[in-house]
């Protein structure tokens, strides 16, 4: 039996973790169960997001091999992984929830009302709630009576800072001079944000830019067009109020994340700044996996507990066979179409929304590894296969990470946006380091109605070092203890 204790950074200080007493209760459990202790991990997390994903006790399968989708027969499994989350630990009975968890995984009683079959991480339901909160989210801040920034940690984005503005337009400026000293510069002047928030950024950033421009005496200003690209409509609106008093150097745009270059297509090449800003944490992704030397991807199901489910039927006066139908509705429709179509059940929006929160603070995730037959032909995003994961996971021992999938895509769908002399910032909640995967738990979480992530920094290191650019990660200039790090990429030199 392997036992893996990830929060490393909480076995010391002034509060340690009491790993022994937390564990005493799983290893009586275990010894009294029928289960391989052979086959058997334990993982140990910190899940830090106060709303998430896990019960505190899960099982976890290791299949054998990949399922057929046809095949009735069950898969046999190689491996079971019991992972235990020490933040909860003292919530429940633990060894009770450790008897339960591995009952579940040896085909006994399954108390789960599942919303969805077994799918990549990526293509979970969940993201389906994360595209209906920006879809609808005026009728979710409405409900909630907050906007959604305050839902963030300290209430507010860590990356609007006037003084990390001020220092990149003085860099942006000198790059322009030079160009214009060599009649080389563009008479438009184009500046891309993706990810707009409540505008926050852009304003800073353009009442700074056009401070500077006046002392600067260039007239870069009125060649200045700063275009502001986001999925949500309602916060693009939010965000132009912001930046109204720009007038015409302003455009907003809704987009794809995942594929910005299909709507800014346009700007091949002509970029001179890409600015984007908690993005990437709230894009799809999968997760893969080395165990003992092989590769597998994480598969997903969502789910409520039974007894929950039960108590939003009666909530929402509907009857418990009608919750996973309703939310799937709701998913396709929207809370105002789906009142608009069943106002017997929903007689205005409210109550669908109400129906919405209550699924998503329910909403958990079981998971299973399940074997990739050659990394290579698995597609992490369009032109860029798993080949791209092999110098992550060869060589390293057991680690789990995320892909980026989404993240991936936008970063290689934006580097041809930017002119030669251009520049990619994104801040983010960026790891570092492949082995930050073995010290802690980092995602999904739950921030009020959408999800988080943290991105695979190195990936997206690989993937534009191999595109010619010259991608660095660095500490948030504008409070450096923060989550949040910088990533900078321009064409190398």
């Amino acid at each position: 039996m392997q036992i893996n204790v990830r929060p490393v950074a909480r076995l010391r200080g002034d509060r340690p973790l009491n790993v022994a007493a937390a564990l005493g209760p799983v290893f009586d459990a275990l010894a009294g169960s029928a289960a391989d202790l052979a086959t058997l991990r334990v993982v140990c997390d910190w899940i830090q997001y106060r709303e998430n994903f896990a019960a505190p006790v899960r099982c976890r399968p290791v299949l054998a091999e990949r399922p057929e989708q046809s095949a009735e027969r069950p898969v046999p499994v190689a491996g079971l992984e019991l992972a235990i989350d020490l933040r909860r630990s003292d919530e429940a009975d633990l060894a009770a929830s450790v008897r339960a968890a591995l009952a579940g995984c040896a085909g006994g009683a399954d108390d789960r009302l599942y919303l969805e079959p077994w799918t990549p991480t990526s293509t979970s339901c969940i993201w389906r709630f994360n595209t209906l909160y920006w879809q609808a989210l005026s009728r979710w801040e409405q409900f909630t009576g907050r906007e959604y920034e305050q839902a963030l940690p300290g209430g507010q984005s860590d990356a609007r800072n006037a003084e990390v503005a001020r220092e990149l337009i003085g860099e942006l400026f000198r790059v322009w001079d030079e160009l214009e000293a060599r009649r080389a510069l563009p008479e438009q002047l184009y500046i891309v944000e993706l990810g707009v928030g409540n505008g926050g950024q852009a304003r800073t950033w353009l009442d700074t830019f056009a401070d500077l421009d006046q002392r600067h005496g260039r007239d870069y200003y009125r060649r200045l067009h700063y275009l502001m690209g986001d999925y949500s409509a309602h916060v693009l609106d939010r965000a132009w109020q912001a930046v109204a008093h720009h007038g015409e150097h302003v455009s907003t745009l809704v987009l794809d994340a995942t594929r910005p270059l299909r709507t800014l297509g346009f700007l091949h090449g002509k970029a001179f700044f890409v600015y984007i800003s908690n993005v990437y944490d709230n894009l799809p992704t999968d997760e893969v996996a080395s165990i003992d030397g092989r590769p597998y991807l994480v598969q997903a199901r969502a789910y409520l507990d039974r007894s929950q489910a039960a108590e939003i039927a009666r909530r929402n006066t509907i009857e418990i066979g009608q919750v996973g139908v309703l939310t799937d509705r709701l998913l396709r429709l929207g809370p105002d179409l789906l009142a608009e179509t069943s106002p017997d059940l929903f007689p205005d929006p409210g109550r669908a929304v109400s129906l919405w929160r209550d699924v998503w603070t329910a909403l958990r995730l079981t998971e299973r590894y399940v074997p990739l037959e050659g990394i290579d032909t698995y597609q992490v995003a369009p032109k860029l296969t798993g080949e791209v994961l092999r110098p992550l996971l060869e060589g390293g021992g057991d680690i789990r990470m995320h892909v980026s999938n989404g993240a991936l895509a936008s970063f290689a769908d934006t580097l041809p946006l930017l002119h030669p002399f251009g520049r990619l910032i994104c801040h983010d909640l960026f790891l570092t380091e492949p082995g930050q995967y073995r010290a802690g738990f980092h995602g999904p979480g739950k921030y009020d109605g959408s999800v988080v992530n943290w991105v695979n920094g190195p990936l997206l290191q690989l993937t534009g070092n191999r595109r010619g650019f010259d991608v660095r990660i660095a500490p948030f200039s504008g409070r450096p203890s923060a989550n949040i790090r910088t990533l900078t990429a321009q064409v190398r030199d």
